[in-house]
């Protein structure tokens, strides 16, 4: 590219700029370059970015949230395409794909901003069995009065942020976030606009640096209500046990199958299948990682998926007409390319894909997987197509129910029946008919059970309510 390094000249500590010596490297997963650094905070920098947050009482009536959070929505449209570039340098995330997160980000403040006016009091009557009175009571939503601890990943260095962050504007908190060490530049963006639309320094700071040194100071600090955080199973478990007696609200990994039906519409199938899959490279909780299919349209199935697999330009991420970029670094791709090897090795027959370049991972299809197989046992984070072929529903509903998560799940079949059934049977957060495994709006409950969450969901209303403590009373009536 031809670019050097740069220092990204601000650490968004309560609105301050601090300009430190030790530095984060953050590379170009495509090319490996350095394109920016960003400073390592300590955990000093993070007890006192939670002692400001704390001690900051939000004046901001509901209006001027909803305006700060428009304006910012306003100014992310405008910046659409540089803020898409720098999310795309630093994840490797191809440009359609970034410029969808962007867009996605401009929703998430917009039903933020509306929700920010509506009334969430509710009132109930007193009178209503002999041991009543006459009486009301009411109930209205406070913040908490800690600060919110954010802790968010690499795969939607946006729109992952703004999940977290834009709700707790809505609801007046203070919110300290820690954006993942391989890709801050988005969130530190964000924070950027959301001050110039006006949002008071103190309800946002960003700290970037190393995990490792100031996680879990973000988890156990005096001043910390919530801890809200979106990754991996293992750092969340870490979290559970570690975050005693503060909140939690933990969005862990899926393992979402697509199920095909005999009666599907393969064709639909097939596209929902593909996209599911190679959307994002592929690295999404939500992604199509298990395809389940019915024995009698398979092989037809899975022409179709190899269509449209070799029909995906994937490689440099800049270029406007690549559809899929890079995986986060290269580790990660070799993961994948060793889990497949390991499919391979065991029975599961390659059809497409399966090169790779650094971090760069071609889309990749295998056949006559069998559940047993790492490849489909685990989340393999990235953009693998594996088939597993079915008898019978009830084989389908106990390989898909058949891992540890449950995060939520693509069926394609027209018959009501069966629908239902799946709705009710399948151990997921979400179920979605005729539609990829990932589809909600960011207004929407979303979250999983089992290994993908504790149940408590995300979306912009549940954040609401989880970010927020409910006060009644009673008065005579």
């Amino acid at each position: 590219m031809g670019t050097s390094a740069i220092r990204h000249e601000t650490l968004r500590l309560a609105g301050e700029k601090l300009d430190r010596e030790r530095r984060l490297e953050v590379r170009y997963p495509y090319t490996g370059e350095v394109i920016a650094t960003v400073p390592l905070a300590t955990v000093e920098d993070v007890r006192r970015a939670l002692a400001t947050a704390r001690a900051y009482k939000s004046t901001l009536t509901r209006h001027d949230r909803y305006r700060i959070l428009m304006r910012a929505g306003e100014l992310i449209a405008q910046r659409r395409d540089e803020i898409a570039r720098w999310i795309t340098l630093e994840s490797g995330l191809c440009l359609k794909d970034t410029q969808y997160e962007v867009g996605r980000a401009s929703d998430v403040l917009l039903f933020a901003a509306n929700q920010a006016l509506v009334d969430d009091g509710q009132v109930f009557s007193c009178d209503l069995t002999p041991h009543g009175k006459s009486r009301k009571v009411y109930t209205l939503r406070e913040p908490l009065l800690g600060a919110i601890s954010a802790i968010t990943p690499f795969n939607h260095p946006l729109n992952q942020v703004i999940h977290k962050v834009a709700p707790a504007i809505a609801t007046n908190n203070r919110i300290v976030l820690k954006p993942s060490e391989k890709t801050p530049l988005a969130a530190l963006t964000l924070a950027d606009i959301l001050y110039e639309a006006g949002l008071p320094p103190p309800m946002l700071s960003v700290l970037t640096g190393d995990p490792r040194e100031i996680a879990d100071e973000l988890l156990t600090n005096e001043h910390v209500d919530l801890v809200t955080f979106t990754g991996g199973v293992a750092i969340g478990k870490y979290i559970a046990a570690k975050a005693v007696y503060k909140r939690q609200v933990l969005e862990l990994g899926g393992n979402d199958p697509i199920i095909v039906c005999d009666d599907a519409d393969l064709e639909e199938a097939a596209i929902l299948a593909a996209s599911g899959s190679y959307k994002n490279s592929g690295q999404r909780c939500t992604a199509v990682k298990r395809m389940l299919v019915d024995e009698k349209v398979a092989d037809r199935f899975v022409e179709l998926l190899v269509e449209k697999t070799r029909a995906v330009k994937y490689g440099d991420p800049l270029d406007p007409a690549t559809d899929m970029g890079t995986v986060i670094d290269e580790p990660a791709a070799a993961e994948f390319e060793a889990r497949v090897n390991d499919a391979v090795a065991r029975g599961a027959k390659l059809l497409a894909g399966h090169q790779r370049r650094g971090a760069l991972f071609a889309p990749t299809v295998l056949d006559h997987v069998t559940p047993d197989m790492q490849v489909v046992r685990e989340e393999t984070f990235g953009p693998v197509s594996p088939v597993i072929r079915f008898k019978t529903i009830d084989e389908a509903i106990a390989v898909a129910n058949g891992t540890a998560y449950g995060l939520s799940s693509s069926v394609c079949t027209n018959r009501l029946d069966r629908i239902t059934r799946f709705v009710r049977q399948l151990n997921v957060g979400s179920v979605n008919v005729r539609e990829v495994s990932g589809y909600r709006l960011e207004l929407t409950p979303f979250g999983g059970i089992k290994d993908s969450g504790l149940g408590y969901k995300e979306g912009v209303l549940e954040a609401m309510k989880s970010f927020t403590n409910t006060k009644t009373y009673s008065l005579p009536w």
